[in-house]
């Protein structure tokens, strides 16, 4: 019986840690403003939400081998925020198509956006609760 539980929480754990480095992964990725950036846009997520180079950078490689469960959610949090942010821009740029020349795609994308925005928030209001 003992065996099973060690098992259970060493799989529960591998799935926090593949999905913060998934998260941080993503993140990076996003953030990067180029070939090489790597390691500077770590630094600038790091400073953005308050989370160490290190750990952001031990995910990223898939060395950590454990994460806290709080620093599991400033990472959600922080991917979140990204999403949302990726959101508002591409809202911006939907907003600046449509001053060019409307139509009804736009109208249609620009519906979409603000669901997505919408569901975003829903997770984040979600996150807090819980």
């Amino acid at each position: 019986m003992g065996s099973r539980e060690t098992l259970s929480q060493e799989q529960t754990q591998m799935s926090a840690v593949d999905t913060a480095k998934c998260y941080v992964r993503k993140m990076v990725e996003r953030e990067c403003r180029g070939w090489g950036d790597q390691r500077t846009a770590l630094h600038r997520i790091g400073r953005l939400y308050g989370i160490s180079t290190h750990a952001l950078e031990r995910l990223r490689s898939g060395r950590a081998k454990s994460v806290d469960a709080g620093l599991l959610a400033v990472i959600r949090s922080a991917y979140l925020d990204l999403c949302e942010r990726q959101v508002a821009k591409l809202r911006q740029e939907i907003a600046t198509e449509r001053v060019l020349g409307s139509d009804d795609t736009m109208a249609d994308i620009e519906n979409e956006t603000l669901r997505l925005a919408a569901l975003i928030a829903q997770a984040k209001a979600a996150r807090t609760q819980s």
